[in-house]
């Protein structure tokens, strides 16, 4: 930018590459949550470290460094780190990185941003989601429920923007709670390698089990298993939860699985206050007449909100991140949020002759 200025000279305000760029990326959409920040750091003339998830080091770091061999980018300007929690942290601290692009869970991402807060670096934190699904009342319940069914249980609920509490306008729950036991007790659940599935298998045993925890704890905690609610393998049924209160854990915290609890609320501004009073705030789906949808889309807290669909929303182009333990604020896509997150801010002044000076 040209900036006006009373002095003798030509002022400028300009963004420069911040040097080394830290990108650790997770397991659930390891190509694409990994490229979102290598690319545009590359662009704007930065280098690049990436660690990958230990569990997906291939599709999220092999592919995306082959790709860019081919291309024939310089070697050495992106290098591929693989490694644990132990790495990640010697990467967050390490003084040659200015800038860490990290997308994970809320309490691993407390750990990056209290780490470059010692040391006095930007990191951009894309963390979980407790992410409300909200239909109002009039609206339709066969697409309510579908909208519901796929925010909660497309990838297995292995999203960080899956609908992981539906709130359901009163008049229409026990409906739309038929509607959504019928759509999880259809799905096909299986192995995608043999044949068409709606849900594969969870990412390994450890998260399998804390998905089944949460949903033992909330039926011990008075909720009732409407649908799902077993495994066999690493194959999660899904589950449609009611009965619930706002302590229930089930109701309260992230299950990244394929878990859709549900709740009734009477009015907006009650709704307004249960969906803003999760420490999360991601996503949320507002589902019904627009202009309804728009006086609660005005009142609750969170990064993203999505009119008449359901929350897991992302595009290229879009602004994207989330507020509270969701993230810090900052935000990736499109150039003016890429801009901003991968350079720093330079102000430049220029004239033609050293400037004269009183001693």
């Amino acid at each position: 930018d040209v900036l006006t200025s009373n002095a003798e000279h030509w002022s400028f305000a300009r963004r420069v590459p911040a040097g080394v760029v830290a990108v650790i990326s997770p397991f659930n959409f390891p190509l694409i949550l990994s490229i979102r920040s290598v690319a545009p750091a590359l662009a704007l003339g930065n280098a690049v470290i990436l660690k990958p998830d230990p569990r997906t080091p291939v599709s999220g770091g092999v592919m995306i460094m082959r790709a860019f061999e081919t291309a024939g980018l310089p070697a050495g300007v992106l290098q591929l780190l693989p490694g644990g929690a132990e790495t990640g942290a010697a990467l967050t601290e390490a003084p040659e990185v200015r800038i860490i692009s990290f997308t994970g869970s809320t309490a691993a991402g407390r750990k990056v941003g209290e780490a470059a807060g010692r040391h006095l670096k930007r990191a951009h934190l894309e963390l979980g989601g407790n992410n409300a699904l909200v239909v109002l009342p009039g609206a339709d319940l066969a697409k309510a429920a579908s909208a519901g069914a796929f925010g909660s249980f497309l990838h297995q609920g292995q999203v960080c923007m899956t609908a992981g509490r539906h709130l359901v306008h009163e008049s229409i729950k026990d409906d739309y709670v038929a509607a959504l036991r019928e759509k999880a007790e259809n799905l096909p659940v299986g192995d995608p390698m043999t044949g068409q599935v709606a849900l594969g298998p969870i990412i390994d045993q450890a998260q399998r089990d804390n998905i089944d925890r949460i949903v033992r704890q909330a039926k011990d905690a008075g909720a009732s298993i409407e649908a799902g609610g077993t495994y066999e393998n690493l194959f999660y049924a899904p589950t449609v939860l009611t009965g619930l209160d706002k302590d229930n854990p089930a109701w309260a915290e992230e299950i990244f699985g394929p878990v859709a609890p549900v709740m009734g609320f009477a009015t907006l501004e009650e709704a307004a206050e249960i969906v803003n009073a999760s420490e999360y705030g991601l996503s949320v789906s507002i589902l019904g007449e627009v202009g309804e949808a728009m006086k609660l889309a005005d009142q609750v807290h969170s990064g993203k909100v999505h009119i008449n669909e359901q929350t897991v929303m992302d595009e290229s182009n879009a602004p994207f991140g989330g507020v509270g333990a969701s993230g810090t604020g900052s935000r990736f896509g499109g150039y003016a949020a890429n801009i901003e997150a991968f350079t720093e801010t330079q102000w430049l002044t220029m004239r033609p002759d050293i400037a004269p000076y009183p001693f």
